[in-house]
């Protein structure tokens, strides 16, 4: 989808123009002059009588000889991820009702305090509308408009918008692009992506993006010392990748690493797990998409950060040579681990990763994201990850990153009174504690191990929010949270 800005004459308007209106913060509806206004405009009978209130996802349609125009309720104070899914629900719910020319216009109604942050979500949500989950079925069905090449979106804006307002949809749509890529990957079946797969398009995107991609196999990650990542993947046919990636900009202001759980598929090992979830198992590599898209949306942007992503890329399966309970391995950090359950396998696999990127790389910030527990999703839902860091600041700027993109995090204990959970009689260390509670935070203490007392880290658990019930999908889909979370907090610290 191209964008154009148009000119601001109704003869210009393309066959279908979208309206978004906020509702007022009071109850007292939409003013007479909004409904006059459009009258006006569009030379069309006085609409005053409407019922059309702007509510969340509301539409008010109309016609004029040449252009269906829908007036789009966002909602009282819509926040930026309310406009997107507002503009996506559009997309992807009436496409019937848009055509290869869609106009979007802020000339009708009051604007908001930032309106180029309504274009933004605007562009990013009639894009986001477009994906289609099923890639592997014979027959796609009818093809969305806006997904033929020459499909165009054209913007009307008061002339002090149109340069920024043009700068900040195409913006929308670069990270669309790269959201809808994360859909793949993660909504990808386990044997359409192996951990080879997963280093394959990590190298695919360092090629398209214009950074560095470094790839460590079986025999290279067993020379460097990759003992737990070996440990998990041993039981499956696809062995696994260590996978680091690099975006060096000229004159960084910061050097952050970002580490991603890509375990392509989960069976639970040895400790299987049960059947009525495990073909959503495909998913539990939704912090290596996170990673993988937050380095094509930092070289993309070219943002002024040093940034490296490291994603441990492994399938957790059974054979005669799966990681068994009891079992001791090492790990690239020197410690042993007493394993006590093979699904704890994500842990083990990071804890390289972590170590890896703290003694080679010396960031200055180090992020892991993973779908690690069911412990999370126990106690946040679906609605929020949690968060566990060593450094209130950088708590508190990935939550205030969260909140502002509508990619929710929570903060959650890591005292050291859980310490007793990862203890081993046996090896410095144990993967689980065998207990029913407390589960994310156990995990992320065996985590706080690895980082070796880095003072800026912070864990963040997935688990409920990567792959989740949708209005876009009938089964659970991949939402690319992580994505704009990560990109928010490091345009934060590019400013800073």
């Amino acid at each position: 989808m191209k964008i154009l800005q148009a000119a601001i004459q109704a003869a210009s308007y393309p066959q279908t123009l979208i309206i978004p209106v906020a509702a007022p913060a009071m109850d007292e509806g939409l003013p007479e002059s909004f409904f006059a206004a459009l009258s006006d405009a569009f030379g069309i009978p006085r609409l005053s009588e409407s019922d059309f209130k702007a509510d969340g996802g509301e539409m008010l349609l109309f016609f004029t000889p040449q252009t269906r125009v829908i007036v789009l309720g966002l909602g009282k104070n819509p926040a930026f991820a309310d406009v997107v899914k507002y503009f996506r629900s559009v997309s992807y719910k009436h496409k019937q009702k848009l055509s290869k020319a869609v106009g979007v216009s802020l000339l009708h109604q009051q604007l908001p305090e930032n309106p180029a942050a309504w274009l933004e979500a605007a562009a990013n949500g009639l894009a986001l509308g477009t994906y289609q989950i099923g890639r592997h079925k014979t027959g796609n069905g009818e093809a969305h408009p806006l997904s033929d090449p020459e499909a165009t979106l054209h913007l009307y804006l008061p002339d002090n918008l149109r340069e920024p307002g043009l700068a900040a949809a195409h913006r929308g749509l670069e990270i669309a692009g790269i959201q809808q890529r994360v859909f793949n990957m993660v909504n990808a079946p386990a044997n359409k992506k192996t951990p080879a797969d997963l280093a394959a398009w990590a190298q695919a995107s360092a090629k398209q993006y214009g950074y560095k991609a470094t790839v460590y196999d079986h025999k290279q990650s067993e020379e460097l010392g990759f003992h737990a990542l070996l440990a998990v993947g041993r039981g499956s046919e696809h062995p696994p990748f260590f996978i680091v990636l690099e975006y060096a900009p000229a004159n960084p202001v910061k050097k952050v690493a970002l580490v991603g759980k890509g375990v392509t598929f989960d069976t639970g090992g040895i400790s299987i797990k049960p059947s009525s979830n495990l073909h959503y198992m495909k998913s539990d590599m939704g912090g290596a998409g996170a990673v993988l898209g937050a380095m094509e949306a930092a070289a993309a942007l070219r943002l002024p950060i040093h940034l490296t992503g490291v994603i441990l890329a492994a399938e957790n399966s059974i054979d005669a040579l799966a990681l068994r309970p009891s079992d001791v391995i090492g790990s690239y950090s020197g410690k042993t681990i007493e394993i006590i359950d093979t699904d704890a396998e994500g842990r083990l696999i990071l804890a390289d990763g972590l170590t890896y990127v703290v003694r080679n790389h010396q960031p200055d910030v180090v992020i892991d994201l993973a779908t690690l527990t069911g412990s999370v999703v126990r106690t946040l839902g679906y609605h929020a990850a949690g968060i566990f860091s060593n450094n209130e600041v950088l708590s508190k700027q990935l939550c205030g990153a969260g909140d502002l993109v509508g990619e929710r995090l929570w903060p959650l204990p890591l005292w050291d009174v859980y310490k007793e959970d990862i203890k081993s009689d046996i090896a410095d260390l144990r993967n689980f504690s065998g207990k029913q509670v407390a589960g994310a935070i156990s995990a992320a203490k065996f985590l706080e191990v690895f980082v070796e007392e880095h003072p800026a880290w912070a864990h963040l658990d997935i688990a409920g929010v990567a792959f989740s019930d949708t209005e876009f999908a009938s089964q659970k889909a991949a939402t690319a949270y992580g994505v704009r979370l990560l990109l928010a907090y490091l345009e934060m610290l590019s400013k800073s």
